[in-house]
């Protein structure tokens, strides 16, 4: 997150490893993706038209809220991406604001994936507790079960309004991406669910797909 959101204008962006303390081998992984920075610029418009005076970035690559979520995705690394960093102050209304000014790349069939973790206590993560908490478990359903019902207000109040938000998330920056995720494709909740179960015990890894995308996903093969 930053002050003001930056829009990657790269045509080939370089694989960040941003962040300490893990296994080396996760920091000689590379995402040899191509850039879009003709879609990234439409991205920039669009954002600075709903009044969020974004900045372009010509220079950062990928971090790993993107390489890691799109190497999973599309592993071959053949689907161009840039990334949108997320304004610094945010709440629930804005983060889905944000998304709803990005609404217009959705409708265009532009896939947007709004990368964090459904619960994100790294303290808890790093103690290694050695058992699912239930905590993790029973805010994930809350949301779970806000998202199914197409319940957008409830949605959006969650760190307010769902049990253990405060534990789920010491900070708000890994909750708001799926904010901006739905609020691009508000008309198309409720979604799909991807069940992720808990990893490491406190670590939710659900997913849902929004939109068109996941109507697709839905339907029988």
């Amino acid at each position: 997150m930053t002050p003001s959101p930056r829009v990657g204008l790269v045509a080939r962006p370089q694989t960040i490893h941003d962040f300490g303390g893990f296994d080396p081998a996760l920091y000689e992984i590379t995402y040899p993706v191509d850039g879009h920075p003709a879609l990234a610029q439409r991205a920039l418009d669009l954002l600075g038209e709903a009044g969020w005076a974004p900045q372009p970035d010509e220079r950062r690559g990928l971090d790993h809220g993107a390489w890691v979520p799109l190497r999973h995705l599309y592993p071959a690394a053949d689907v161009p991406a840039f990334q949108v960093s997320l304004p610094a102050r945010l709440d629930g209304d804005s983060a889905w604001a944000f998304g709803a000014a990005l609404a217009p790349l959705a409708e265009e069939g532009v896939l947007i994936v709004g990368s964090g973790s459904l619960t994100h206590n790294l303290a808890e993560f790093r103690s290694g507790p050695g058992r699912d908490e239930a905590y993790a478990a029973e805010f994930a359903a809350w949301v779970r079960d806000a998202v199914v019902q197409g319940d957008s207000a409830r949605l959006r109040q969650t760190l307010t309004l769902a049990p253990h938000a405060r534990r789920a998330h010491p900070t708000t920056e890994h909750f708001w991406p799926l904010l901006v995720a739905a609020g691009a494709a508000a008309s198309a909740l409720p979604a799909t669910v991807i069940e992720g179960g808990i990893t490491h015990g406190v670590l939710s890894m659900d997913a849902y797909v929004f939109g068109p995308a996941g109507a697709r996903a839905a339907a029988p093969a």
